[in-house]
């Protein structure tokens, strides 16, 4: 218990400061509502104008941000303090998941969105901070953590996209949630990787690649000049710009949770899973349990030897 409430703390103290960007875009935005009044100028006069002025003026991206990751940290403390952690056994066999590269990958992949998530949400946050050079640095950080994302986001694509793939067990998985609700041990529908899995691989691809996109335009696009209507693709830049803030903003509130449930459930939810990206091995245990249909075809493909608790437990079909 005192690690998930050392890392619920740790997590919540980021919060901090706006970006420029944001302030520019609020700013602009602002100007919009003013040239409305007065019916001038109409570039700013626009569908999406009015939607992301409501939604980014009265703090609503940042306020979905809270209460979703609240949510999820006081769903995990509930979980933990009434099922606690599933354990198991490290004194039989081990099932070889990832080899070096893929492990290597991850290990990238893992410290540029443990990177990303937080200083996003510094950055959501900004006003309540101030800006500042701190927020300066969550910004630098933001930037190089893309990067690492970008390097890693098409071979981590590669590696597991055909596994990734939705399956019919994938409704039986979800019905039960895993069996993450129960204390009790028993064979789950699950491939290699299960629905919870799956879901947060295609979050964290095609969610994360529209993420450098919409980051990118925000990085580098430059800010229209007030009454001049130049566009891009028809679309206006401000408009651009401001598509391109609320998909992040919505993406990024997505990640941050699926990022906290996956470390939740590594780290804290099954004890000891977080060592196969680490050694690369998986117990034989929580193959068999966990991913059970996985178990199954290793077997059948002489990959494994039959496994001790086929006498425990009940096959599933």
């Amino acid at each position: 218990m005192k690690k998930i409430l050392l890392f619920l703390c740790c997590f919540t103290g980021l919060f901090a400061t706006n970006s420029d960007f944001i302030s520019q875009i609020q700013h602009d935005s602002l100007v919009w509502a003013e040239g409305r009044a007065t019916n001038i100028p109409k570039y700013y006069d626009s569908f999406f104008t009015e939607f992301f002025v409501t939604w980014q003026a009265n703090g609503y991206f940042a306020m979905l941000a809270a209460v979703a990751i609240a949510g999820v940290i006081a769903a995990f403390a509930v979980h933990y303090a009434i099922v606690g952690p599933k354990i198991f056994s490290h004194d039989h066999g081990k099932v070889y998941a990832f080899n070096v590269i893929e492990r290597l990958v991850h290990a990238i992949a893992a410290v540029a969105w443990v990177i990303l998530v937080p200083t996003g949400v510094i950055i959501m946050f900004g006003d309540t901070f101030g800006g500042g050079a701190f927020v300066k640095i969550m910004q630098y950080l933001h930037l190089i953590a893309t990067v690492m994302w970008a390097i890693v986001i098409i071979p981590m694509f590669l590696f597991w996209a055909k596994r990734m793939l939705p399956a019919v067990y994938d409704i039986r998985w979800a019905i039960m949630v895993g069996g993450y609700l129960s204390k009790d041990k028993k064979p789950i529908p699950a491939g290699k990787f299960n629905f919870g899995q799956k879901a947060w691989f295609w979050v964290c691809t095609l969610g994360g690649f529209a993420m450098i996109i919409t980051g990118a335009i925000m990085y580098f696009i430059d800010f229209p000049i007030p009454g001049v209507n130049s566009e891009v693709l028809g679309i206006s830049q401000i408009d651009l710009l401001r598509i391109s803030a609320v998909v992040h903003n919505l993406l990024g509130v997505a990640c941050a949770v699926f990022l906290l449930v996956h470390i939740y459930m590594a780290a804290f939810a099954i004890k000891g899973a977080i060592h196969s990206m680490i050694n690369g091995y998986k117990e034989e245990e929580e193959v068999y349990i966990l991913h059970h249909y996985w178990y199954q075809e290793l077997l059948e493909k002489g990959k494994i030897q039959k496994s001790v608790f086929e006498n425990q437990y009940t096959n599933l079909i």
